[in-house]
């Protein structure tokens, strides 16, 4: 059980919270839903949800994303997963570069009193 002080609720009482449950998925779940009864003390959202199944998973961030905007009919639209494009390397470039690096490597860092950047 998560144990959340009132006193939180009180200052952030203008910010939307969600209670989540999760593993919905297991049958012999230790905290069955009818046990859960904090959100309805506190006035919060609540949803049961299943990181493995993806069982409501969007349902808290849905919730969040309209309490936030203030819109009730905001809705999350899919869309597919495109490839990121292909890079072309430039390998001279990429050796200078790395040859820049191993000769800054090797310089002597100024000391404190060293009058370098005056």
């Amino acid at each position: 059980m998560v144990n959340v002080p009132s006193s939180c609720l009180i200052v952030c009482e203008n910010i939307p919270i969600v209670l989540c449950g999760n593993k919905v998925d297991v049958k012999n779940r230790q905290v069955k839903a009818k046990q859960v009864t904090f959100h309805r003390k506190k006035n919060l959202q609540y949803y049961e949800i299943s990181a493995k199944s993806n069982y409501n998973f969007e349902k808290p961030f849905l919730y969040l994303a309209r309490k936030l905007a203030g819109d009730p009919n905001l809705h999350f639209v899919e869309s597919p997963a495109l490839a990121p494009p292909e890079v072309q390397i430039d390998i001279l470039a990429q050796q200078q570069n790395e040859a820049d690096l191993a000769a800054a490597i090797n310089q002597p860092l100024p000391d404190d009193d060293d009058d370098a950047f005056d």
